[in-house]
């Protein structure tokens, strides 16, 4: 049971935790350019991730969910589920594409490997993974999870007693840096909506393939509250690293760099390999959605999806994460809004159920 509980968990992390993150590209603008108020930052988002991943989950084991339609209409009620199902068919595609753009980048930083090769070689890799079972496709992206926390711990013990400044005199330089969020409290929310809204969809598909409702709702919990404390370790490595490496679209590459090329080169496919995991996790929800999977229809539908996600990564992978992510993040507050609410409501629901069948009876 155990095992199951942590493979969601690490599952639920791979799916969350894609370019943006591994980059440290989304912690720097999201938390980092708060400087001391972005690590309250990250405490807000800890406690907002473990629920709403426990909800998401607990729901697909519930619901035995194949796509999130179902779910979506049932604890977002008809017209608010509409929009909600909007978003998340928009977030998983536009999503899908920064994965494919940010290994571009991530190659081409490293190896100097024009972009557009890495961008071919991770949408071949997502159009295999798509014609598998969502089981396989579950333990796929939670393999890679663990290689991802090593780096991450190695990164921020290396930051932090290598550092040159005191995080006082490194705080102005953080805040420096460019945001497009207002205010840190506003920043954890919207990067815990945007993030929900990435996610909600494949963990929902997750929970269902669990037919044990408990294992999905402790491996939601453990995964969310991993997304947490991951975050945090990345935003420390960061801070504490902040005068060298602002300017890089890749800044957690940027600083395993200074301890080894060899490491640098070993991160590099992590990161790869969390851009997959992210990416595959997004496409697979994406056609779920609208066909059913490891059918001629949905290979089909993938190829085509496929395609134009690639022409579109061509918009690039910092822009993307600047403009578009905190977009989503705002609009997957309606998402964020039903599941808070999801659990008063599928109550009164079955509180509704029991009284009408008491009463024909």
């Amino acid at each position: 049971m155990m095992w199951k509980i942590c493979r969601m968990a690490s599952a639920f992390i791979g799916v969350i935790v894609g370019a943006g993150f591994a980059s440290g590209q989304e912690v720097l603008q999201y938390f980092t350019s708060f400087g001391y108020m972005g690590t309250a930052a990250a405490v807000v988002a800890t406690a907002l991730f473990a629920y709403l991943g426990m909800m998401l989950t607990t729901l697909g084991s519930r619901t035995q969910a194949h796509s999130h339609k179902t779910v979506i209409y049932q604890i977002s009620g008809r017209h608010l589920g509409v929009i909600v199902d909007y978003i998340l068919i928009f977030t998983l595609f536009g999503v899908g594409v920064v994965m494919i753009a940010g290994a571009g980048s991530t190659l081409n930083q490293q190896f100097g490997i024009p972009a557009y090769i890495g961008s071919v070689v991770m949408t071949l890799l997502m159009g295999a993974t798509l014609m598998l079972k969502v089981q396989r496709v579950v333990a796929l992206i939670g393999s890679i999870t663990p290689f991802l926390v090593l780096a991450l711990v190695l990164i921020c013990g290396y930051s932090v007693f290598t550092m040159d400044r005191t995080f006082a005199e490194l705080a102005p330089i953080a805040e420096s840096m460019e945001s497009t969020l207002p205010h840190w409290l506003i920043s954890a929310v919207n990067y815990v909506s945007f993030n929900i809204a990435v996610g909600a969809a494949m963990s929902l598909v997750m929970g269902g393939a669990e037919k044990n409702e408990n294992i999905a709702k402790w491996g939601g919990l453990l995964g969310g509250l991993g997304v947490g404390v991951l975050i945090m370790i990345s935003h420390l490595a960061m801070f504490s690293q902040i005068d060298n490496i602002g300017g890089y679209a890749l800044p957690l590459l940027k600083i395993i760099d200074g301890i080894s090329p060899w490491l640098a080169t070993g991160m590099s496919f992590v990161l790869f390999g969390m851009i997959f995991s992210t990416g595959a996790g997004m496409f697979y929800a994406f056609v779920a959605r609208f066909v059913e999977m490891r059918t001629p229809a949905a290979n089909r539908f993938s190829i085509a999806t496929l395609l134009i996600g690639f022409i579109a990564s061509f918009a690039g992978f910092t822009k993307l994460v600047a403009f578009f992510y905190p977009l989503i993040g705002y609009l997957g507050l309606f998402l964020v809004f039903a599941l808070i609410v999801a659990p008063f409501k599928l109550k009164r629901d079955a509180n509704r159920a029991e009284l009408a069948t008491s009463a024909s009876n």
